[in-house]
């Protein structure tokens, strides 16, 4: 009975960890995995790079979409990589620097 609360809080926990990268503060601002370009533009200013990674096809492969990667930073020592699909954020990476 112990353990299985113990394996049911870990989980909780790396559950909780794992929501974290859905979120980035810009100043008192927030922005999240599914927010458009322009809101982050607007939340977090220009960035430092801005990278094109290529296009990526649509799942029913009728149309392409730009893929790019927003660097911010550095911010305490880390940096931000914002990947966007089609103007909408996927995914938020943090890297520290050297």
């Amino acid at each position: 009975m112990i353990r299985r609360l113990l394996i049911s809080l870990t989980l909780a926990l790396a559950a909780g960890q794992a929501s974290a990268a859905d979120t980035l503060r810009c100043g008192s601002q927030l922005v999240s995995v599914g927010d458009r370009s322009s809101e982050v533009l607007q939340k977090c200013g220009e960035p430092v790079s801005r990278d094109l990674l290529g296009y990526k096809r649509s799942a029913n492969r009728r149309e392409e979409f730009q893929v790019e990667e927003w660097t911010y930073g550095p911010n305490g020592g880390m940096y931000q990589y914002l990947r966007f699909e089609g103007n909408r954020l996927k995914q938020i990476t943090s890297k520290r620097g050297n």
